[in-house]
């Protein structure tokens, strides 16, 4: 079975090295706090306001404040900052979180789309950290697709340190 993370770069076209090169700088520190929960509204208001009914109707049940603080302080947390997400919400458990929702490859584009349109409407971002950030996103958005094909597979996650028999544990 090919892992979730082989997956993810198959689909993103984000070779996994090229996704977390996120990890190299610590982008909390040299983009501030500010910037984050810039970025998660922008991308938000985008969401909210997206004219296909299909996809706005994924976040129906969610208020849009509490989608724009759980997406900034779980960038805030996985980008260098302090736990904000976890120590509010508990382990991220991405795509545990996502169960709930329509993950398909049409939903993650459109869900990078205005991602992207976030990210070049944000002058507090340089290139160099949009390109990164970009990166990670992608491969994460193809993450969680392909983690919602095994939802409907009725499969567990295969964690990427264990063998195939032994039981995939939360954090796979």
């Amino acid at each position: 079975m090919q892992s979730l993370q082989a997956k993810a770069s198959e689909w993103s076209g984000v070779k996994q090295d090229d996704a977390f090169a996120i990890d190299d700088t610590n982008l909390f520190q040299k983009l501030g706090l500010q910037t984050f929960i810039n970025l998660s509204t922008n991308f938000y208001t985008r969401v909210y306001d997206d004219e296909e009914e299909w996809f706005r109707s994924i976040f129906a049940n969610s208020k849009k404040e509490d989608a724009i603080q759980n997406q900034y302080e779980f960038f805030v947390q996985r980008m260098g900052g302090p736990p904000l997400y976890s120590q509010r919400r508990g382990h991220p458990a991405l795509i545990a979180r996502h169960r709930p929702f329509p993950v398909t490859h049409r939903a993650a584009e459109r869900w990078l789309h205005h991602m992207q349109q976030a990210l070049d409407g944000s002058t507090d971002i340089d290139a160099d950290s949009k390109v990164r950030m970009m990166n990670f996103f992608r491969h994460t958005a193809f993450f969680l697709v392909a983690g919602d094909e095994l939802k409907s597979q009725n499969q567990q996650p295969q964690c990427k340190h264990g063998t195939s028999n032994q039981t995939p544990s939360k954090n796979s």
